[in-house]
């Protein structure tokens, strides 16, 4: 559980230089493949110098053999780097995948919720790169000086004209980049906003289609992408026209190489067979650049990709994994509790402090505002503090462990998200779980007898492509996952929201419950019947421990500086949640 900072690489530059040994390889294939190469350009020289010379159809033959037998292996040696490199971004996607994930939650955290999943958009767009054609011409560039050279000796006049083109190939690659990353950047920038905007319009279409906030809603995703449309747009004309004036080059310098060679011939200063091969040569050469220029948007944005992914993981908060500690007795400790959200000068918790024995039970209560529902992400660790510790049995809940601490942890958050699976699946918090465990929470959390109802029970898919469940059903579902294991702390945010009577009736046996099994339970909330099941009441005001204690001295004490409403619970929005 302790932390400190390691000096081992990060897990971006772990996975890069475990790929070494397999780019190691691409890199031997391609060295072979650009070798192959030269037997095309060889066999048009020996054709037209030897064969045509002499007329000998064994010379042809032979020649033609050899051809055919390099063509095949350079057939196989293509397929094989093709599919290493395939294999190599499935592996990067396979390895970083969990990496990505993790940081993107930890962003989401530290952003207050509300972020996509980016961190695996980008690790997307860097595997596409990696693992297809686009990494190609990076391995066959080093060999462009090798077959410049090779003009040389078919004849330096014929070697200055190519060096005179790859300089300016290279020039057009220089600018295609000085001219078009800038606008790149910036409309990757914008179109990761407009996604963003596009997932919480989707989480939301409920009140979308209610509303109907459609038109609004497009009209407005169109106006915020406009600026990120008109940079892609500037870019790729801008990248389109480099690319053909290399065209142009290239073609332009295929002439040059003909017609300088041809003139050459004609003064017996070289051969016709020898002014073919370097113009194929050459063309081989070159071919790299030409073809990396035309990948310079998918390069830019792998570049970008990678730079955003590795500071969204850098930004995750490493975790040692450190010893396992023993199950906590679910004594609970906050002192001196402070937070400050990301971009904000107030805190939303300021200075909150106080103790709650193994198996007791406190109410939260507090205006819209108060800070109740931050209160509740930091006591199980979801948010760090900005000031003060929450310590479970003494153990620090921020520098705990997740996968650790989460064992020892329930919650129930305001909003209940369920996962795509079966029932039974989130229950168990995706893992693996006995059955006992599974139907002792859900009889627990009083959602047996609603889950026996679904059409396979606890084995009904739900989430994507699954049965759709109701709001109720949903919150017992996942109470039912806050208390599986038998946590020793549970932490419940508005547990009674979304349910009938009966519904509220099961939370509080649920309560009552957890308490005879020394579980220490934190639930916010304002409904009279759940508070007077509490053993002590904490009344938030501004962000401050207003008033902590047994609960007919709190209430008491609200009936006299307050009305009614201010115990109401916060808004459902997440706008006001704080």
């Amino acid at each position: 559980m302790t932390r400190g900072r390691s000096t081992r690489p990060g897990p971006l530059a772990s996975a890069m230089a475990a790929c070494r040994r397999a780019y190691a390889g691409v890199g031997l294939f391609s060295m072979c493949l650009n070798l192959l190469m030269l037997a095309t350009p060889l066999y048009m020289m020996q054709t037209y110098d030897r064969v045509l010379a002499t007329g000998s159809i064994d010379t042809l033959a032979v020649l033609t053999v050899i051809v055919g037998a390099a063509l095949v292996v350079l057939a196989l040696l293509e397929a094989l780097r093709g599919r290493v490199l395939t294999r190599v971004g499935a592996w990067i996607d396979r390895e970083l995948c969990g990496v990505a994930l993790s940081g993107g939650v930890a962003e989401a955290l530290r952003a207050g919720g509300g972020m996509s999943a980016q961190a695996l958009r980008d690790l997307t767009a860097v595997r596409g790169f990696l693992g297809g054609k686009g990494a190609v011409p990076l391995f066959d560039m080093p060999w462009a000086p090798v077959f410049l050279a090779i003009v040389f000796v078919i004849h330096p006049v014929l070697g200055w004209i190519g060096l005179a083109g790859a300089a300016m190939l290279s020039g057009c690659a220089v600018a295609n980049d000085a001219m078009t990353r800038r606008k790149v950047a910036e409309a990757n920038g914008e179109v990761m906003q407009a996604l963003n905007a596009a997932d919480a319009a989707i989480r939301n279409a409920d009140a979308i289609e209610a509303m109907g906030m459609l038109p609004a809603l497009v009209d407005r995703w169109r106006r915020d992408g406009s600026d990120g449309q008109r940079l892609a747009v500037s870019a790729s004309d801008t990248s389109g026209d480099i690319a053909a004036t290399a065209k142009a080059i290239r073609l332009g310098l295929q002439v040059a190489m003909l017609g300088v060679g041809a003139y050459l011939v004609l003064g017996n200063e070289m051969t016709a067979g020898g002014m073919i091969a370097a113009a194929i040569v050459l063309a081989r050469g070159l071919a790299p650049v030409e073809q990396l220029i035309g990948a310079w948007r998918q390069l830019t944005a792998a570049r970008t990709a990678w730079r955003r992914l590795a500071a969204s993981v850098a930004r995750a908060p490493s975790e040692a994994a450190g010893m396992a500690l023993p199950r906590p007795e679910g004594r609970v400790d906050v002192e001196g509790l402070g937070y400050v959200p990301p971009r904000a000068r107030e805190p939303v918790i300021r200075k909150v402090s106080f103790r709650l024995e193994p198996g007791e039970a406190l109410g939260v209560i507090g205006p819209s505002g108060a800070g109740k529902t931050t209160l509740a992400r930091l006591m199980v660790g979801s948010l760090r503090p900005s000031a003060g510790q929450v310590r479970l049995d003494g153990a620090d809940m921020a520098g705990w462990a997740s996968e650790d601490r989460g064992r020892h942890v329930g919650y129930l958050p305001q909003d209940v998200e369920l996962f795509a699976g079966t029932v039974r699946e989130n229950i168990a918090r995706l893992g693996e779980a006995e059955d006992a465990q599974v139907l002792d929470a859900a009889r627990l959390a009083g959602a047996h007898e609603a889950i026996l109802g679904l059409p396979e029970g606890y084995e009904t898919r739900i989430g994507d492509g699954g049965v759709p469940i109701s709001g109720g059903q949903r919150q017992r579902i996942g109470l039912a996952r806050a208390l599986f294991g038998a946590p020793a702390l549970v932490v419940l945010d508005e547990p009674d929201a979304h349910l009938d009577g009966d519904g509220v009736q099961a939370v509080i046996r649920a309560v009552a419950a957890m308490r005879e099994r020394g579980t220490t339970l934190v639930a916010i909330g304002h409904g009279p019947a759940l508070m007077a099941s509490m053993d002590r009441i904490l009344l938030m005001r501004h962000g401050r421990a207003e008033r902590f204690g047994d609960p007919a001295e709190v209430l008491r004490h609200l009936s006299l500086v307050s009305t009614p409403t201010d115990i109401r619970d916060e808004s459902a929005g997440p706008a006001k949640r704080s």
